[in-house]
């Protein structure tokens, strides 16, 4: 019988807490704890927060409302509170919440061997919000745990853009690139134990440069790494992606032809106001430039809606991009803003009136990724399987292009390569058989 305390944790928001999450397990495991899918079997709860969406933090205090009720009747059980919302709310967080034993900003993780020690020693109200994102990087390379036909990889944290809307900067601060030898090492390591796909990971991906080596040479040397046979890398910015990184997607046929590149506006007006550094017009010479260096090349995108100033011209604008673009997917928000943030100064449009449009944009791309599933009937496709289906011997993978493959076989295919003929599509998915 284990005699392991347990740990619950909830994750909230993009890969990268995702990733955090797991790597924070992995540093409890390493002291005397293990994880759990049962809240009421907890010692410990932590909720690993994401503060880019409308009212992230209360939705963080009625989760804590909720699980204080635990505490109730387990008065050694452990709260913490993880993520961007510890970062930018660390004090308020306990007097709004006092059931709240400790707070942890996103590049204080490493410190958890030393929290767990003061826990057990009777603190808490322990704040760490450091932004040493080395010291993180240093930690997380010694972390490795059940390995996974793709896998995330940090190689970025922080962001130095400073949109207007966004409050990464001051939750995740400065970009910080980790060592190429790192990175490196962890991926053969994952490589070793069966790992066939990395997505690299950052706030601003193809930003990464460790002592001027760039996004582009770090592909070309995971790309040299036998086992791994998939490369793909999130969140990309549009000012950051440079020639040697566009031409890798025609050279390196490991980089896959998917990229998730967020425009936000297609209203250069818009876009200045934003502070994103860059017009529509150098976005769509981007894409047209990866088309032509790769023909089966894809794209996904972000998209906010009703950013303060916008006008009924702004939006066409917008709506014009994506017809010109047709994405394979894309992400699209209603604006809200975020306290702290430049924004969050202006006056805000009406809310039926966002609402309408947002509404008008994603018929748009619904219908877009739906004629891209569309077109892949009848072909085939390479599909990398990671995990079983919900029916009796389904299982799910991804093609090339990124699309969600389902299939049905006998012998389990998790973390094979598969040759599949695409036959059925779904609202957001395709059906296939392995051939």
């Amino acid at each position: 019988m284990s005699n392991k305390k347990k740990v619950f944790i909830k994750t909230y928001g993009c890969q990268m807490n995702e990733y955090d999450s797991e790597k924070l397990v992995l540093d409890l495991e390493k002291n005397h704890y293990e994880q759990t899918s049962e809240i009421q079997e907890a010692d410990m709860v932590l909720l690993n927060t994401c503060s880019i969406r409308e009212k992230a933090a209360e939705k963080v205090y009625s989760e804590l409302g909720r699980i204080k009720k635990f505490k109730d009747h387990k008065t050694d059980l452990k709260i913490g509170v993880t993520g961007c919302v510890a970062q930018a709310e660390s004090l308020e967080i306990f007097d709004r919440q006092p059931a709240v034993d400790f707070i942890v900003g996103p590049q204080s993780y490493h410190k958890f061997p030393d929290i767990i020690s003061k826990l057990e020693n009777g603190e808490r109200s322990i704040i760490e919000t450091s932004f040493e994102a080395s010291d993180k990087f240093d930690n997380i390379a010694s972390l490795t745990g059940v390995t996974k036909p793709s896998a995330f990889v940090t190689i970025q944290e922080g962001c130095d853009k400073f949109c207007t809307f966004c409050v990464v900067p001051y939750t995740r601060g400065k970009e910080v690139s980790r060592s190429q030898n790192d990175i490196l090492k962890e991926i053969r390591d994952i490589a070793a134990k069966g790992t066939k796909e990395v997505i690299l990971l950052g706030q601003n991906v193809n930003a990464y440069n460790f002592e001027g080596k760039s996004l582009s040479s770090l592909i070309y040397s995971i790309s040299q790494i036998v086992e791994i046979e998939r490369i793909r890398f999130m969140t990309s910015h549009p000012k950051d992606m440079t020639d040697e990184l566009i031409n890798a997607f025609g050279e390196v046929p490991k980089l896959m032809p998917f990229l998730h590149l967020p425009v936000q506006s297609g209203s250069n007006k818009i876009l200045k106001y934003m502070n994103r550094g860059h017009v529509v017009e150098e976005y769509l010479e981007i894409i047209y430039r990866l088309r032509l260096v790769r023909k089966d090349i894809c794209f996904s995108s972000d998209f906010i809606v009703g950013y303060p100033g916008e006008t009924d011209e702004d939006f066409r604008e917008t709506m014009n991009l994506c017809e010109r673009v047709k994405f394979s997917q894309a992400y699209s928000f209603n604006y809200s803003s975020r306290p702290g943030t430049p924004a969050a100064r202006k006056q805000e449009l009406d809310e039926k009136l966002k609402k309408k449009r947002l509404h008008s944009l994603q018929e748009l791309l619904n219908g877009q990724q739906t004629d891209f599933l569309e077109n892949q009937k009848d072909r085939q496709h390479k599909v990398l399987f990671e995990k079983k289906g919900r029916g009796i011997n389904e299982y799910v993978g991804r093609t090339e292009q990124f699309s969600p493959v389902t299939v049905v076989s006998k012998e389990n295919i998790i973390g094979q390569i598969r040759t599949v003929k695409i036959n059925s599509v779904m609202s957001h998915s395709l059906k296939g058989i392995l051939k």
